[in-house]
């Protein structure tokens, strides 16, 4: 018999704690609608071609890959393991799970653009596999909660993200936050500036490391990855830009030799205005040169929302993508979006004990108790008026004895229990206790509604 254990990385889900990640998802949901988002899913299981090379070398290790059915290292040849391991995939997998959401939503928008009236807004809430390394916060099964648009350049996307963040943690209760702020361009744009024109992946990659390793470490990476002496020591403005004053007008000026890089400067300061009309004062907004996010398939914009009081490392992140869909032979349709991760925003509510007191786990209103076979047709009955008008009820399925009954109840976190033994069945006058003030209130049939209401 072997003992029962949960893979690495993955964890359970009881009734107490579904209650609460139920509420984190109902509030996300209603500020997802609220700004036009349309629902959508996608299967857990995608073709590798569609997730392979939409994440950088890195995410692409952190895939989980699917062995196929049967005998799968019948076509693996000699020639094949000398090769190395990426030729061995080929031969014994063709699946993987999902690592995200975006690129499964480009695969859907590039099979459906037909039907889809662009731009498309859809919000998906499911849960996303990576085969990391499992740590506080970073778990190899999570749930993530996107909102994307496509078929649109429109900034007013990106605005709208900043005040749909304002507003998801605002009604979690989470008020200490920022959202940092990035663009692709800016980091094509000081590639240029650097000397090392084209690297512009190389050196997201390195610096989006810069908070987890610090300014010497991520140089030692540049170097490891191609970039040059000189390259490094022009670079070093990006790492004192706190003393820069207005970073908007220092980085115009670094980067006036690159079009590139100040039309990203132009969109960001396009961003904070239209964020401004739109209603927003005092945004929690920061703009962040150092953000790169190390997703290969963003071009624009890019998000990073982190909780300040707490130890967790971001809980939301996105970006604008010009060409994701490319890849699936439908070029040209722009998108943005954000990810929210509810494993990471879960823990932050957890330890500042922001869940709202009141947020019951029990689906249950009124058990109606069971003291015998005499008893249970009355208690039958019982249950049933309550149940026709709306108010969620059970009824205790074994005759047992009343404190049995009430310790179930109080375990379970039912707030009411309806007495209905022998003298009350005879009165036709029942007693509705409240599980959390302990007081006992008369009822009969004709006032039990009413009562509950109350």
């Amino acid at each position: 018999m072997s003992k029962p254990g949960l893979a690495r990385g993955t964890r359970d889900f009881g009734p107490e704690v579904m209650a609460k990640r139920n509420f984190i998802f109902d509030t996300v949901k209603k500020v997802y609608k609220k700004y036009g988002f349309l629902p959508l899913e996608t299967p857990s299981i995608e073709n590798l071609s569609v997730l392979m090379g939409k994440y950088g070398e890195e995410g692409d290790q952190l895939l989980f890959k699917i062995l196929n059915s049967g005998d799968f290292v019948k076509d693996v040849t000699p020639e094949d393991l000398a090769k190395g391991p990426k030729e061995v995939l080929k031969k014994v997998s063709e699946k993987g799970l999902r690592y995200d959401l975006t690129v499964p939503f480009a695969r859907y928008v590039a099979m459906n653009r037909q039907q889809l009236a662009l731009p498309f807004k859809r919000y998906q809430i499911q849960p996303v596999w990576r085969a990391d390394r499992p740590q506080k916060g970073r778990y190899r099964e999570f749930y993530q909660c996107d909102a994307d648009v496509v078929g649109t350049d429109s900034l007013i996307c990106e605005a709208e993200i900043v005040l749909m963040l304002h507003e998801v943690f605002s009604g979690l209760g989470i008020a200490d936050f920022v959202i940092k702020i990035n663009n692709r361009k800016i980091l094509a744009g000081i590639a240029e500036a650097i000397g090392a024109a084209g690297k512009e992946a190389a050196l997201s990659v390195a610096i989006d490391k810069l908070d987890k390793i610090g300014k010497e470490k991520v140089e030692a990476e540049l170097m490891e990855r191609g970039f040059t002496e000189e390259n490094i020591r022009n670079l070093q403005p990006l790492f004192h830009l706190e003393d820069a004053g207005d970073l908007f007008a220092y980085l115009k000026e670094w980067l006036s030799g690159s079009p590139t890089g100040l039309l990203g400067v132009h969109e960001l300061e396009s961003i904070w205005t239209l964020v401004k009309e739109l209603g927003l004062d005092n945004a929690r907004i920061e703009f962040d040169p150092s953000l790169a996010r190390g997703l290969s398939y963003y071009t624009g914009a890019i998000f990073e929302v982190k909780a300040l009081s707490v130890s967790i490392g971001s809980i939301s992140g996105g970006g604008r993508y010009d060409n994701l869909t490319g890849s699936f032979g439908v070029p040209g349709v722009s998108g943005v979006g954000i990810s929210l991760g509810v494993d990471r925003i879960y823990d932050v509510m957890e330890e500042l004990s922001l869940f709202p007191a009141e947020l019951g786990y029990s689906s249950t209103r009124v058990m109606v108790t069971c003291f015998s076979a005499e008893t249970l047709k009355s208690s039958l009955a019982l249950l049933s008026l309550l149940r026709k008008h709306e108010i969620s009820s059970e009824i205790y399925p074994d005759a047992a004895k009343i404190k049995k009954q009430f310790e179930y109840a109080d375990k379970k976190g039912i707030p009411f229990v309806l007495i209905a033994g022998p003298e009350e069945i005879a009165q036709k006058t029942y007693l509705l206790k409240n599980m959390i003030t302990g007081t006992q209130t008369p009822v009969t049939e004709d006032t039990l509604i009413s009562t509950l209401h109350e």
